[in-house]
Order: structure tokens, then sequence, then C-alpha cells
């Protein structure tokens, strides 16, 4: 882990993280193209799960349209139902989720995580925690879409109310509905550093 990190922050390549289903009507889909040709546009290579299905199709879609790269990260149990994108610039298949979440993290400078369901959400919190321990520093955002994470950050404030979070931590993502603003914030981002560990209430 970087303790002099520089700012802004040099972040040549983003993971992704969204669902496999395009979600209730057009605000998602037009998100994620929207995402990915802002990713393009910046010479980014997108880094995500190698799928073509739901938003994550459309998320690579948008960003070759833009020029951008495509490195796509799939399991071997998808690419062998034909999930795999077949127009990526790269696209590696490992054994299991875990690998794949692993590579991701390594080849990445920067997270986010558009809508989705619960192994978006999963991976989004892996890269949270290993942030707030210290053993990454690579900044993460949620890409707000239609106010569809406010629910679960509702539950960060409750976690911070039930003193299971310092809420210093509560910054310890970038949070934005522009997708714009969001890289913005991830290329200025600078970590918490407040330990995680709370006083014992009296």
């Amino acid at each position: 882990m970087s303790t002099s990190q520089a700012f802004p922050r040099r972040i040549e390549a983003i993971a992704v993280f969204c669902g496999s289903n395009t979600g209730l009507g057009e605000r998602y889909t037009d998100a994620a193209r929207l995402l990915g040709t802002t990713i393009g546009q910046r010479g980014m290579t997108l880094v995500y799960g190698g799928t073509n299905k739901g938003l994550m199709g459309l998320l690579a879609d948008a960003v070759i349209a833009a020029g951008g790269k495509a490195h796509g990260v799939i399991t071997q149990r998808l690419a062998d139902r034909g999930h795999r994108h077949p127009n990526l610039h790269v696209c590696e298949v490992v054994g299991h989720m875990r690998d794949r979440k692993a590579r991701m993290a390594d080849l990445a400078a920067a997270f986010i995580a558009m809508p989705g369901g619960i192994g978006t959400l999963e991976e989004f919190t892996e890269i949270w925690t290993l942030n707030q321990l210290g053993e990454l520093d690579k900044p993460a955002g949620l890409f707000d879409v239609g106010g569809y994470y406010q629910p679960f950050l509702s539950f960060i404030d409750h976690m911070i109310a039930q003193r299971f979070l310092p809420a210093e931590h509560r910054h310890g993502i970038v949070v934005q509905s522009d997708a714009t603003l969001l890289i913005e914030g991830l290329l200025g981002f600078q970590r918490v550093t407040v330990p995680k560990w709370l006083p014992v209430a009296d």
C-alpha cells in the first residue's frame, strides 16, 4: 500500500461491478451506456466481469464504442454457458468467482459499483473493507443512479448509529449520481485513516 499517494490519482484502469440483468426501466441501461462512454472517452481501460449480459454487456459495448479498452475477467463456468463477451480487447478465463475478484482487484486502480444484485454488492463491499483495513489504497465509488443506493447508505448510517462503524468511514467511498463527477471524485480521493475500532461505549 502506498503511503505517499499523489493527487490527483493516476487511474488507467477502473473496475466496474454491475448487474447481469438490466433492471427496471431505461434509467439503468442509459446510465451504463453513459458510464461506459465516459470511461472510454477518458482513455481508461474498463475491467469487469467479462460477460455480454445485462448492464455489464451494455457497459463494455459503450466503452469500446467510445474508443476505450475493455478487459474482461470471467469464470470458466460462465464462459462455458456462452456468457463471454465476444468483442473485448482482453478476456481472461479464471476458475472461480474468488479468482475473478482477486484478479480484478489486481488490475484496477479504482472501483465503481453500478446498480446490481447481491453479487455487485458483495464485490463492492469487499473492496471497501480492504480499503478500510489498509490492505488496499484504491478508491471505490457508488454510481447512485436514481437513488438506487440510498437504502444501502441508510443501512450504513444505521451501522454508525449502533457503533459498529466509525462515522468517518461513511466518507470512505465516493457517492455520485453523475458519471463524470464520480470519476473526478475517485481521482481526487484521499483514504480515510481513522482506525475502524471504536472505544467501548459507557
